[in-house]
């Protein structure tokens, strides 16, 4: 709209359309900067043997690469922030369409049994490891999440209630990365050592391995069926951030709500709506009434602004102060992995 347009509007709908003017002035150079890396991170996938990697991954390494070498610019900060919280929200509200009520069905009681234990012990030894082992709890809750539920994807949402700090977040992405990417590669091979069947493989995959790409990449190894089953033991899973989001954000004000001499704040729980919207999101794609064409071509999106979501990340990430941080958070993320690895399998080989 030209100045002259926005000259000849009423006062009151002018300062509005110069305001919105103005923000969007001030988002677009951030906006098209993790664009611009989003999508260089979806092209580094084209390359022999980077496909292994998900987008979301690719590029908070680039944005790390690019705000320590480069330097993010200042205009640009308005923008990152924006795609860091907004988009970021937004993405996970449209992950809610990926997922219905009757994929839980479809893993069955005992599944799904097995998929919240496995998820709520992991959680809990990884915060207790991470006491025993001198890190940070905030960091600690980051890598736990990413490792119980579904990776990246737990670990920027968790950040939201926990506030835990960028460079918080990239440790616990980077953990996730390495010890999911392992998985990826060491499953089929004890899949086929421990002579797995398809359905247990699959089971045992979906309820593990970190992220959604990975455990595509693991459990169709094994076969379709496995891959099939993986895949929707996976996303049964993923139903289960909400809940974890929703109750650590209560915790999180229960831990501060006390301070000296027994004094309460009257500070609430935070809402984290966009949770809401996930949640909102299975219930309206439960009911079939969206055409299957139009979730399809959601997925693609959903995807591609959490990649941008991640690529802020990156942006605001100061390798030194990870470098600060040691191997421990490392070691913990390690162990974790091992547990839930381990402790999944067991309860599928003895429940059967």
């Amino acid at each position: 709209m030209s100045d002259a347009t926005i000259a000849a509007l009423p006062p009151k709908e002018r300062t509005s359309r110069a305001a919105v003017a103005d923000m969007a002035y001030g988002l677009a150079p951030g906006l098209l900067l993790t664009v611009a890396i989003a999508s260089l991170a979806y092209g580094l996938r084209e390359i022999p043997g980077a496909d292994t990697f998900s987008p979301m991954i690719l590029a908070i390494l680039l944005g790390i690469l690019f705000h320590n070498i480069v330097g993010t610019p200042a205009r640009a900060r308005g923008g990152v922030a924006f795609s860091l919280r907004r988009i970021l929200r937004l993405a996970i509200i449209l992950l809610g369409l990926q997922l219905t009520a009757s994929q839980v069905v479809a893993v069955g009681g005992t599944g799904i049994g097995i998929i919240m234990v496995t998820l709520v012990a992991t959680f809990t030894l990884t915060k207790a490891m991470g006491r025993v082992l001198g890190v940070e709890r905030k960091l600690a809750e980051l890598i736990a999440a990413g490792t119980s539920v579904c990776g990246a994807s737990a670990v920027i949402a968790t950040s939201t209630v926990t506030e835990g700090s960028d460079e918080d977040v990239a440790y616990a992405v980077a953990c996730v990365t390495v010890f999911g990417t392992l998985s990826m590669f060491l499953y089929p091979v004890l899949g086929t050592l421990l002579h797995l069947d398809m359905h247990h493989y699959g089971l045992w995959a979906g309820s593990s391995i970190h992220e959604i790409a990975q455990v595509v990449a693991a459990a169709f190894q094994h076969g379709k069926e496995a891959g099939d089953f993986g895949t929707i033991a996976k996303l049964s899973r993923v139903m289960l951030l909400a809940p974890l989001v929703i109750t650590l954000g209560v915790i999180a004000v229960r831990r501060g709500t006390h301070g000296g001499l027994g004094a309460k704040t009257d500070r609430k729980a935070p809402m984290p709506w966009f949770v809401l919207g996930f949640i909102a999101m299975i219930g309206i794609n439960s009911m079939d009434i969206i055409p299957g064409a139009a979730t399809h071509a959601v997925t693609p999106v959903t995807t591609f602004l959490l990649t941008m979501a991640l690529a802020a990340m990156g942006l605001e990430t100061d390798i030194r102060k990870l470098k600060a941080k040691g191997v421990r958070p490392l070691a913990l993320g390690a162990l974790s992995w091992v547990f839930i690895s381990t402790f999944s399998l067991a309860l599928i080989l003895a429940i059967g």
